[in-house]
């Protein structure tokens, strides 16, 4: 009896023992389940703080971009040119003496990068590196920068006879044309760093060629070709790209250079360039017009301005004008009603005085500059030309009279008149142009020839609509 009490009492005590585990268990598997429903939360959260942390670092890498003013360039043109020598300084018995030669060929070469307004990035040992293109986009960088290659080619040359015909230095210039990223530091444009395929090219060609030679790419030769005189060199074998073609720079073509020598340009060669840096010039100030002329101007408008640039070249190319009084009647229209942004009643005046002010940082001399007021000033109302250039400016100003868009072009102008309260009705408006067409008259033969017909037809209809109304 006793032993059985006893198994009964281990029982109840092993039974009590398993249920107190169960319960233990139990509260283990809750905590377990809370537990792992917090590590949920958790990784939920920094899951969520991972997201928050990227997009910063997304946000400050962007930041960090525009800060350093990164700027992709579609045209630009990288210079690289070393001097050949400077390893032969120490074994040299004048060493002293060459390396002033060589502090002065720096200084030269500078002064020449300087003079064209490009911007040299850097000058290290004996190598120096210019761009032309940046920080100001421009279609003139590959002359600009050949022009001083080979100006520097030939103050090298300069500098060897004042130093006593010594020819101990020499000159390698690689040139190539392309797209480029610059990297811009600070305020000073000299602070840029640049990169990209075209400064490797550069690179490539510097050490191609031989002393005393510039060499460029086949895409800054085409761009330079009309008014540079290049000899084909060869191929240089481009990685992934086939075989890159090189030219040797002779100089500026003889009909294009001063004295016949191929080293200065001459007046023949300003215009050319003059009318090839009309296309950065006109990119400006239709710009400008666009952002800055009145709503108002329903007429007066950049297409306007467009138009009488189209005509003003059309009838200078009819009437056989010069190529630079070409570039001064494009000009001139370019500017004729630009004053628009400043007035209304005196725009002429307005447009003389922004030509005045932009012209110079284009190379126009003061004469023409002059003229191409003159040519603005002559667009006033009624048209009084007095002389041929005035006559096609004037003519290419109401070229719309004889155009078929006429009626429509007209309704612009009354709409704009009505609403700077010139004109009160379409009525009066109608009566006024009927008066001023029978008046006008083309001043050019070739504007005649274009335009006249057409313009006695628009008198007509104009009539009709008066009967109508």
């Amino acid at each position: 009896m006793q032993s059985t009490h006893i198994l009964m009492e281990k029982k109840v005590s092993f039974l009590k023992h398993l249920s107190d585990l169960m319960t233990q268990n139990k509260g283990l598997q809750e905590e377990n389940e809370s537990l792992i429903h917090q590590i949920e939360e958790l990784t939920k959260e920094v899951d969520r703080y991972k997201k928050i942390l990227y997009k910063e670092k997304i946000l400050a890498e962007e930041k960090k971009f525009k800060s350093k003013k990164i700027k992709k360039y579609r045209i630009a043109t990288v210079l690289f040119a070393d001097i050949q020598g400077f390893n032969d300084i120490s074994e040299a018995k004048n060493s002293e003496v060459l390396v002033d030669h060589l502090d002065e060929i720096f200084i030269e070469l500078e002064t020449i990068i300087k003079k064209y307004n490009i911007i040299q990035i850097k000058s290290i040992r004996d190598s120096i590196m210019c761009v032309g293109g940046i920080p100001e986009k421009n279609i003139t960088n590959p002359l600009e920068v050949v022009l001083i290659a080979i100006e520097m080619q030939y103050h090298l040359k300069e500098l060897q006879r004042s130093f006593g015909g010594d020819k101990f230095w020499s000159l390698r210039i690689g040139i190539h044309t392309g797209p480029l990223v610059a990297q811009d530091f600070g305020k000073n444009k000299n602070n840029i760093k640049i990169t990209g395929e075209t400064v490797n090219q550069a690179t490539r060609l510097r050490s191609f060629c031989s002393p005393g030679e510039t060499l460029i790419s086949e895409t800054t030769y085409i761009m330079i070709k009309d008014l540079i005189d290049c000899e084909y060199y060869g191929k240089m074998p481009v990685k992934y790209k086939g075989d890159l073609q090189l030219y040797n720079i002779k100089g500026i073509k003889t009909e294009f250079s001063l004295l016949n020598k191929r080293l200065i340009p001459n007046k023949k060669f300003n215009i050319r360039f003059g009318l090839l840096q009309f296309t950065d010039l006109e990119e400006l100030i239709l710009d400008k017009l666009e952002k800055e002329l009145p709503n108002s101007l329903y007429y007066h408008n950049v297409k306007h301005t467009v138009d009488v640039v189209t005509q003003a070249e059309l009838i200078g190319l009819g009437e056989g004008v010069s190529e630079e009084e070409l570039l001064l009647l494009k000009t001139a229209a370019l500017f004729h009603d630009a004053g628009q942004i400043y007035t209304y009643d005196k725009h002429e005046e307005a447009g003389a005085a922004m030509a005045r002010e932009v012209l110079p940082d284009y190379y126009y001399t003061p004469s023409q500059i002059d003229k191409i007021c003159e040519l603005i000033m002559s667009t006033q109302q009624p048209p009084d030309p007095r002389n041929k250039l005035e006559e096609i400016m004037c003519d290419a100003d109401l070229d719309y009279l004889g155009r078929s868009d006429m009626i429509p072009v007209s309704n612009t102008l009354y709409k704009e008149l009505k609403e700077h309260n010139k004109i009160a009705s379409m009525e009066e408006w109608n009566m006024l142009q009927i008066k001023f067409i029978s008046n006008h008259q083309y001043f050019t033969k070739t504007a005649r020839s274009m335009r006249e017909v057409n313009k006695q037809m628009q008198i007509e209809r104009i009539k009709t609509l008066l009967v109508e109304a």
